[in-house]
């Protein structure tokens, strides 16, 4: 095969040898591609050389399915002479219709099932078989995905995985467009919407590809659909209450979806080595995840910043969970680093090698840089919380919720002398609203919005009535606990 190409030598061997790599083809396939003979090579001691590498398409056809179907049940196509009346002209083309509506719902099958094109399936259908059933011509084939599929020529499978990404691509970009957009005005906001139209014309004309021939009117519209769904879910609030998404949320669902997908990437072309170096710490970050976020940090954070004990916040079991999760959304940022590098090792970048590089005490520095981000971001978390009730506790408004813990308005009214109230941590004035975190262990915790502190006082010796309006007085009736 290589007389009077390479140089004749007894002492050499010529192997075909071929290569499987998960990921994206491109210029750079090739050189993975070597590279991965070269250190099998060094791996064996071996002294081999790579003379030729061909990138060899592997890609598997989409034949379109059909469904073998009789046709004695559909009336002549010849119409009777003379030529027929309107009435018999209406009766032929209603039995016409029943005859389609029959086929389509399958009352007529034989069972056999074909692919291929409209003639190769028709011929398909039509052909004797090996076990003994004769050839017919009483039978017809038809789509099992639609009239519209008769005359669409599919592409194969990772092209067509390939083309769905990519108007995903355009498509969630148009979004992300159009949400900054919703937040602009003057000049910026139009620089905007153009951008959106840019990446809807994208889409698009991605969508009107998406078949080898055939289906583009049917791909285009199928598009503008998704891309209707996508503007509306975005940008049109889904209740009064509800807000409409802003770009920071879409940034952390963007930063989501890219994690998710590099992490599938990277597991899918995972070797013994990168189980080891790759996996070990993941499950570590995973378990201290666990193990941090069962002891509800954010309600310790958030009780932190009004000087209340967490046990005094008696917080439902579900709130806690829901806590935790939102802290294990926070610590999924140490997913971040193998995520890139699943990503970078799937379009076979040239400057990259596998993570026999990298070792097990690089890569738990890398986590504890990012669990440290993470503390960051859960104690700015619970701070912004906190703030935001302090600053509506001393415009005396109503106060927003954390996690199951919902500070309300609320008048005391104590129920024995002065001398017995057992107040701990501030004075108790009973004119004057209070914001209550709920009552725990036989006290309630009360928060001052005038002193900004909190104390607490034992239920048994208060009467707690809703505040009408945080902004009167409760308007208490001199009692006796206040007199010398």
């Amino acid at each position: 095969m290589t007389e009077g190409v390479l140089t004749p030598d007894d002492a050499s061997r010529l192997y075909c040898v071929e290569v499987h790599l998960f990921g994206a083809r491109n210029s750079r396939t090739v050189g993975a591609a070597v590279w991965r003979v070269q250190r099998l090579a060094r791996t064996a001691k071996l002294e081999m050389y790579v003379r030729r590498c061909d990138v060899l398409d592997t890609d598997r056809e989409q034949l379109t399915e059909w469904e073998a179907h009789t046709v004695g049940h559909r009336p002549p196509l010849r119409p009777p002479r003379p030529a027929p009346g309107l009435r018999v002209r209406l009766r032929r083309k209603c039995a016409f219709v029943r005859a389609h509506v029959s086929e389509r719902r399958g009352r007529h099958d034989t069972g056999t099932f074909v692919t291929g094109t409209p003639s190769e399936a028709r011929r398909l259908a039509r052909m004797g078989v090996p076990t003994g059933a004769p050839p017919r011509s009483d039978v017809d084939v038809r789509a099992l995905q639609g009239r519209e599929h008769h005359h669409v020529v599919k592409r194969r499978e990772e092209d067509l995985s390939r083309r769905h990404h990519r108007i995903f691509a355009w498509l969630f970009a148009m979004t992300f467009c159009a949400v900054v957009a919703s937040h602009q005005s003057g000049p910026r906001m139009w620089v905007w919407c153009v951008l959106a139209a840019t990446c809807l014309a994208g889409g698009a004309w991605s969508g009107s590809r998406i078949y080898l021939s055939g289906g583009r009117g049917l791909s285009v519209f199928t598009v503008l659909v998704a891309a209707t769904v996508l503007l509306a879910m975005t940008l049109i609030p889904a209740s009064s209450k509800a807000r409409a998404w802003t770009p920071g949320q879409l940034a952390v669902l963007t930063a989501v979806v890219i994690t998710l997908i590099g992490v599938r990437l990277l597991i899918r072309q995972w070797t013994l080595g990168e189980w080891l170096t790759w996996a070990a710490p993941l499950v570590f970050t995973v378990l201290v995840s666990l193990v941090v976020a069962s002891g509800s940090v954010l309600h310790t954070l958030y009780a932190d910043e009004f000087g209340i004990d967490p046990a005094d916040l008696e917080v439902p079991g579900i709130w806690q969970a829901l806590a935790a999760a939102k802290l294990l959304s926070f610590l999924s940022l140490a997913l971040f680093v193998p995520a890139g590098w699943g990503i970078a090792k799937h379009v076979h970048a040239s400057f990259l090698r596998p993570a026999e590089y990298l070792n097990v005490p690089l890569y738990v520095l890398v986590q504890a840089m990012v669990i440290g981000l993470v503390a960051v971001l859960a104690v700015n978390n619970a701070n912004d919380a906190a703030t935001a009730v302090k600053t509506a506790a001393e415009k005396h408004k109503n106060t927003p919720p954390y996690f199951g813990v919902e500070p309300e308005w609320t008048c005391v009214e104590p129920t024995v002398a002065k001398a017995r109230l057992n107040v701990r941590g501030g004075e108790l004035h009973p004119g004057r609203p209070y914001l209550s975190f709920g009552v725990a262990g036989g006290d309630v915790v009360l928060w001052d919005a005038d002193a900004a502190a909190s104390f607490k006082a034992p239920i048994g010796q208060l009467r707690l009535l809703p505040a009408k309006d945080p902004r009167a007085a409760c308007g208490f009736p001199t009692r006796k606990w206040e007199q010398p």
